[in-house]
């Protein structure tokens, strides 16, 4: 079962995004396109070749950003996201785990004192 799940790199994809699939790109869909190719999932959607799926999900996006926008949009949204591997819901289901960084690594260890120092000397029963 381990050896069939992906690490993805913490640090993210490198280099510039692909060119933008879609029609007529916006400035707002501009800014979260390079974020979105930053991201460590997409080293996985370059070698799967999604550039057209992350498109559609940056343009639901900014859709999916307005005050007004529809219920249905939003459901979308969360759908996408999990498809892309943008939720934890979807990094299980595409069995994606994010490599950790040394920091993190460190962060996450719990300390585990000594027996000895778990013990403390009682003078007479009084601590």
């Amino acid at each position: 079962d381990k050896d069939t799940w992906i690490t993805l790199p913490a640090d993210g994809r490198e280099g510039p995004p692909p060119p933008w699939p879609l029609t007529d790109q916006s400035d707002r869909e501009c800014e979260l396109w390079e974020a979105e190719w930053a991201r460590p999932q997409a080293v996985e959607w370059e070698r799967n070749g999604q550039e057209i799926e992350v498109g559609m999900y940056v343009r639901t996006l900014v859709g999916a950003e307005s005050r007004t926008a529809p219920t249905n949009l939003r459901q979308l949204l969360k759908q996408q996201q999990e498809a892309l591997g943008l939720s934890l819901p979807g990094l299980l289901r595409n069995r994606w785990k994010i490599a950790e960084t040394a920091d993190e690594a460190t962060a996450s260890t719990p300390k585990v004192r000594s027996a000895k120092g778990r013990f403390r000397v009682v003078d007479g029963g009084k601590p």
